[in-house]
């Protein structure tokens, strides 16, 4: 089966497991989304949906967060790990969004990238979740199981996201990530996945 098939017969298996495939991360609009991916660095997404009602409360647009006390916020993210670098960050994120960007989040990774700790896995991720463009977010589950499927051979996430570019058909690329992430979580773990149990073990060059 060449490469291309065995990325088909994926999607179409991972589809079927995992048919809603979503972000883990609660919001309610494009800030939000941005804010919550900053603080998911490092961190659970569990963790980052239990710090940001609180904070979504207070400061739920850029336009509030641009203008927020840093101690403040310093508060209400503290439990996320790194809150004071990630603080520094959503002000700046804020402040440049609504000086650069008339308030609103940007829909490109050119533009997304230009803010305050923002990496091409988190524009990648707005664009594809907010947007509806194709995006490929190399989570580090994706990056694990796409390496373990033959599919590339780079733990480097530009290049991970410019391999499976070519390979992953534009409209399923955002949900194919989204399901990497919960097939790593949950079959393909980083430490003793379960292979025994795998729905792609006839497949996967790893377990031959």
């Amino acid at each position: 089966m060449r490469k291309k098939e065995r990325v088909g017969a994926v999607i179409e298996r991972l589809e079927k497991l995992y048919p809603n495939a979503i972000c883990s991360l609660e919001y309610k609009d494009a800030f939000q989304l941005l804010i919550a991916t900053r603080l998911s660095a490092q961190c659970t997404d569990k963790r980052v949906n239990m710090v940001t009602p609180a904070l979504f409360s207070e400061f739920p647009t850029a336009e509030k967060m641009a203008k927020a006390d840093i101690k403040r916020v310093e508060e209400l993210i503290k439990t996320c790990g790194l809150y004071k670098t990630k603080a520094k960050d959503l002000i700046l994120i804020a402040q440049k969004i609504v000086a650069d960007f008339g308030g609103k989040v940007p829909d490109n990774i050119e533009d997304l990238t230009t803010l305050s700790g923002v990496g091409r896995k988190t524009a990648n991720l707005v664009c594809g979740d907010i947007y509806g463009k194709p995006a490929v977010v190399t989570d580090t589950h994706f990056i694990r199981i796409c390496n373990r499927l033959g599919f590339i051979n780079s733990t480097n996430p530009l290049t991970a996201e410019n391999q499976m570019r070519k390979l992953l058909p534009p409209e399923k690329s955002n949900d194919f990530c989204h399901r990497t992430v919960l097939f790593g979580r949950d079959v393909c773990t980083a430490r003793n996945p379960k292979c025994e149990n795998c729905i792609l073990a006839d497949i996967c060059p790893k377990i031959k």
